[in-house]
């Protein structure tokens, strides 16, 4: 790709310090050309998203300036950024799901008739003309909460453009989209670079920065690792700089030994919060010394299983049985007795108690083991001795345990939440997107975990949207479609990625495969 020589934006020597004393950005520059793709990676915690929120104008830098078109600025806000031609898509889309995409994307700028009116008709045709400029084939008057996550990722896109956006910051824009989808939206952020646009690209995902980005910026500890050009740098090149060491993602492991039958699901139909349906009738089994993955795309009904799986839910009906006995009536503390460990989605909201300090948070489902608590007293130094050595067992970057688990990076807290649900000596681990939004490094180190325990005999199911890790840790692959198996692979390594990517559409749906998930 012949690179733009102009120079439309650049952050000159960036240092962000948090009141707690934590150094986010030292010394960072970044320059960003007109019309390029620039993939900003490194790893959780590196400083990445501090840089971009100072760039959008949610924290104010410590030191250092921006210059925007040759001009010195500062962008006070993310309203001030915006007016500037900056515009961001989160990795949590910031849609009103109630709203049809018409209106979410000229929400707070709308055309107005008599000052006071909004002109629904202006805007669904200013919507229509944008959709079409960019080959984004989306129905604006649909409703927000009807349309695919795929679509989502472009009405985002959408607003930002019609908001005049020059320069477009994607945090992590394909992390929770089908191969199908992934390629769609490279084909559109290309025709954006050929427009003239500027594309920052946030992703841990390296194959995907070598396909579609011009050059990279790699960040390590807060600090710049330089920028290359991305077609003269190795992606093994690239980890290395992110952690400082070789990183495996590919591994060779041995081939499964199923054991007995540890987790069975019979006739399952599980509901969400509102009362729709999400499962309908899926039956399949695990079995000791196996990874069952499951691919999808959010939304098919694999939160309502691991919820019902997990005790999280009783809106289900159907059984499920746990070493051969149904636990409907037990409790989630009697599912975990069970000898069940569970990584959920979302490891902010379900996963830890972040006000609270490493130590509680990897106690917190042990205190009344015998080994931690005495009649009247908890066993304290018992607690801190065992605290320290998981800490150190599972890498964990930190102070020391008495540190606030919310003050960590993503990839960290991560660890926290491994280190808690693994201590515990599971027979069946439910890890849900347990690499979601972490850097390559800790990614590296989950992944290995999980197949330790599944060398073990431990039964793992792998709920997640990055392909690459179910191909490479899944023993048999299912793919959820509208709340069943659309299909259900015993030879994973013949599987491609758009042979599956079809499946999770819906294009492909053979219920002779999905029938044989046991």
């Amino acid at each position: 790709m012949e690179l733009a020589k102009e120079t439309v934006l650049e952050m000159q020597h960036i240092m962000k310090i948090y009141s707690n004393g934590v150094v986010a950005n030292k010394d960072v520059s970044l320059e960003l050309k007109k019309g390029e793709i620039h993939a900003l990676l490194g790893e959780n915690g590196a400083g990445k998203s501090t840089l971009m929120k100072v760039l959008f104008g949610i924290e104010p830098p410590d030191q250092g300036k921006i210059i925007l078109n040759g001009s010195e600025t500062a962008i006070r806000s993310p309203q001030d950024a915006i007016s500037k031609g900056i515009g961001m898509v989160h990795q949590h889309f910031m849609l009103l799901p109630s709203l049809t995409v018409a209106e979410n994307i000229i929400l707070g700028v709308e055309p107005r008739k008599k000052k006071f009116f909004i002109d629904m008709k202006q805007a669904v045709k200013a919507a229509s003309e944008i959709a079409e400029k960019y080959n984004f084939d989306i129905d604006v008057t649909a409703k927000v909460e009807e349309i695919p996550v795929g679509i989502k990722q472009k009405v985002e896109i959408l607003k930002a453009l019609y908001r005049g956006a020059d320069i477009l910051i994607l945090d992590e824009p394909t992390a929770v989209l089908t191969p199908q989808e992934t390629e769609e939206l490279f084909v559109q952020l290309e025709k954006l670079r050929d427009d003239g646009r500027t594309v920052i690209f946030i992703s841990h995902k390296l194959d995907e920065i070598k396909r579609i980005c011009d050059r990279a910026t790699i960040m390590r500890s807060g600090k710049s690792m330089g920028t290359y050009n991305v077609d003269e740098i190795s992606t093994n090149d690239m980890s290395k700089l992110m952690v400082g060491r070789e990183v495996v993602l590919e591994f060779d492991k041995e081939p499964a030994k199923p054991r007995e039958v540890l987790l069975e699901v019979r006739n399952l139909s599980a509901y969400n919060t509102q009362g729709v349906q999400k499962v309908n009738g899926l039956s399949f089994e695990v079995r000791g010394g196996e990874i069952l993955g499951i691919a999808g795309v959010e939304g098919n009904g694999q939160s309502e299983l691991i919820d019902a799986i997990t005790g999280l839910s009783r809106k289900y009906t159907g059984e499920i049985l746990l070493k051969g006995e149904d636990i409907r009536k037990e409790s989630i503390k009697g599912i975990r007795e069970k000898k069940l460990a569970h990584i959920p989605e979302d490891r902010m909201a379900s996963g830890c108690a972040s006000h609270l300090n490493i130590q509680e948070n990897l106690f917190s489902n042990q205190y009344t083991d015998d080994a931690y608590s005495g009649k009247l007293l908890l066993r304290t130094k018992t607690i801190q001795k065992r605290s320290d050595e998981l800490i150190k067992e599972y890498l964990v970057k930190c102070k020391s345990q008495k540190q606030e688990v919310g003050m960590l990076s993503g990839g960290n807290i991560q660890k926290v939440i491994v280190a808690r649900e693994f201590s515990t000596g599971p027979d069946v681990i439910i890890a849900n997107q347990p690499t979601r939004g972490i850097d390559v490094g800790a990614t590296e180190f989950i992944r290995r975990k999980l197949l330790e325990f599944r060398d073990a005999g431990c039964a793992v199911i792998l709920v997640s949207a990055d392909l690459n890790e179910i191909f490479s840790l899944s023993d048999r692959l299912a793919v959820m479609y509208k709340g069943n198996f659309s299909g259900v692979f015993t030879d994973v390594a013949h599987v491609t990625e758009e042979e599956l990517g079809q499946y999770m559409l819906g294009i492909k749906n053979d219920h002779r495969k999905a029938g044989a998930a046991k």
